[in-house]
């Protein structure tokens, strides 16, 4: 595989574990009141979030082996299918066909300090933003849920 398109495909991959695992579907209780896509403000509240959330890990060093090959078009392109994918997973109207995540992330060698920091990116993120704290932690416990399918154990 190309390094680029193996960069890429890691990057869009652990953006995708991010917003996916983040992003999941809300309880009972808060469908009844509102979607977690509506509670968040919608579509361009949710893309302006994942640009600024992209362009943090496009510019960590520590997460250049996953991102730092990318050009300005695959960095929109990746930015693009993220909003997609986090609108859907919230509730909104958009439609994303994308893999699981333990496929997905298989032999990507993603380890735990990488989740980590792309977490980290994004709690900033939600943060610079001012979410509200519920759908912040929602975001992040789901994040943690998913981390056994994502990180890589070293064996």
């Amino acid at each position: 595989m190309h390094r680029h398109t193996k960069n890429l495909t890691a990057g869009l991959v652990i953006t995708l574990m991010v917003c996916i695992s983040a992003l999941g579907m809300p309880s009972t209780s808060q469908a009844e009141e509102k979607t977690l896509y509506q509670r968040l403000g919608g579509y361009d509240a949710i893309s302006a979030v994942v640009n600024e959330f992209a362009d943090r890990l496009f510019s960590d060093k520590k997460l250049a082996p996953f991102f730092g090959a990318l050009s300005t078009d695959s960095k929109d392109k990746f930015k693009q299918l993220n909003t997609l994918l986090v609108c859907s997973a919230t509730g909104g109207p958009c439609l994303y066909l994308g893999r699981e995540m333990a496929v997905s992330h298989q032999g990507m060698g993603v380890g735990e300090a990488d989740f980590n920091a792309v977490a980290g990116h994004l709690s900033a993120t939600l943060d610079k933003f001012k979410v509200p704290t519920a759908e912040k932690e929602e975001l992040l416990a789901a994040i943690g849920a998913l981390k056994g399918q994502i990180v890589e154990q070293k064996g």
